[in-house]
């Protein structure tokens, strides 16, 4: 295997934070690993570190590039406008503001104050639309951001969904990445490694990133299996089947930027309900970047398990991650212990699994799933450290139940 590098270095100093768009590293993720009994190389590719916190920051810069290329758009000129659940605004809002473009960013009310705060940060222009509003209803986010096009001179909508620059940032950014992170580190006794890429899984909402990935890796590896990650309510899955609710199921959830659920029959009437459910029986309509034919592999998650291996994350493995990278990693540890994961890969010493963890804890630090999950963690509000004796201090902490309450030293005999 060569070990001639698929990308240049990276500079030692930047010219602007365009040039901080990926570069992301890949991480050990051993202990997760270990307590779940895997044996082989898990590892993650953890995109929060690009410069806009997410793995869409690379779809963003090139989707402009091209653009700017074909003469689509104008410097000075033209107007980006993109319906989005929030991370692809901020990355091509950071890219507008580097560039001098003004910027209009549309996404579901669903989407996180955090990201619309980013956004505004930024200097973006924001319309928020109903979350339940289906994928053609005029409420929708994809059809207002259609509407504004339409209606303002100079706009252009790059369209993520099916924007050819979207899987094509990964092929040529993300997946060489990958690949240079490998074979850079040699296998060797204590850590064995085929030194290349032998399972790539990431959580779909384009579905570019995946789709990107598995393209390019599976040129350096054909032996390469794919695995997407979809929630459930989601309509991505293959076969079509997988994506059919089981009794108890929601159609609704909460993590944001994976799944694809614009064909929503809880925004339709009964009889529009029964019509939408027998036209999505056979066909559905998905994003034109995703190539099912490159996912040899599906696993759909839960809210719960998402969260929660969110949470794991954070506190086993120092990861500062959002919601879909929780789904992401409960999707390959279900997969890998399942027993054909564990043939391929998950019982295997020295196959490399890498899973893509898309974005930061940034996004969501004030969302009710990522609080409710800190419930047991406390806070001590001691009315600062001069207000305690060393004596007290120290009868404090040895009163710090696991509940996390405190009793106050002057309520102690």
């Amino acid at each position: 295997m060569t070990t001639t590098p698929l990308l240049p270095a990276r500079p030692a100093i930047h010219d602007s934070a365009l040039s901080l768009i990926g570069g992301t590293p890949l991480v050990r993720l051993d202990r997760i690993a270990r307590e779940e009994g895997l044996e082989c190389n898990l590892l993650a590719k953890v995109e929060g570190f690009s410069a806009g916190g997410s793995v869409k920051d690379r779809i963003a810069k090139r989707m402009v590039e091209e653009a700017e290329r074909k003469g689509v758009l104008v410097p000075g000129h033209s107007i980006l406008v993109e319906p989005t659940s929030g991370n692809t605004g901020i990355g091509l809002a950071l890219v507008a503001a580097l560039k001098g473009y003004r910027c209009i960013i549309v996404m579901p009310e669903k989407m996180s104050r955090e990201k619309q705060n980013t956004l505004k940060a930024l200097g973006a222009e924001i319309y928020r639309t109903p979350t339940e509003a289906a994928w053609d209803s005029p409420d929708s986010h994809i059809s207002l951001a259609k509407r504004i096009v339409a209606t303002t001179p100079g706009a252009v909508m790059l369209d993520q969904y099916n924007n050819v620059a979207n899987p094509d940032a990964h092929y040529y950014t993300t997946a060489p990445e990958i690949l240079d992170s490998l074979a850079a580190v040699p296998s060797t006794t204590e850590r064995p490694s085929t030194e290349t890429v032998d399972v790539v899984i990431a959580g779909t909402g384009t579905g570019g990133t995946l789709s990107g990935l598995a393209k390019r890796l599976r040129e350096a590896n054909p032996e390469l299996v794919s695995v997407g990650v979809d929630p459930v309510g989601s309509i991505l899955a293959r076969p079509e089947s997988l994506n059919e609710l089981k009794e108890g199921d929601s159609p609704i959830y909460k993590v944001e930027g994976t799944g694809y659920d614009f064909v929503s029959p809880l925004s339709l009437s009964s009889t529009a309900r029964e019509a939408e459910t027998d036209r999505t029986t056979t066909h559905t309509q998905v994003p034109a970047v995703l190539s099912h034919p490159d996912i040899n592999y599906w696993v759909k998650t839960r809210d719960a398990e998402s969260f929660a291996m969110c949470k794991r994350l954070i506190r086993t493995e120092g990861l500062l991650v959002g919601g879909s990278s929780g789904a992401s990693v409960a999707a390959a540890v279900e997969w890998l212990k399942s027993d054909e994961g564990r043939k391929i890969a998950g019982g295997v010493k020295g196959k490399n699994v890498v899973v893509v963890l898309a974005d930061s804890l940034r996004n969501y630090i004030t969302s009710e799933w990522l609080n409710e999950e800190s419930a047991s963690a406390p806070v001590h509000h001691l009315g600062g450290v001069d207000s305690l004796s060393l004596k007290d201090q120290q009868a404090t902490a040895a009163a710090t139940t696991n509940s996390g309450l405190v009793t106050p030293p002057q309520e102690r005999a």
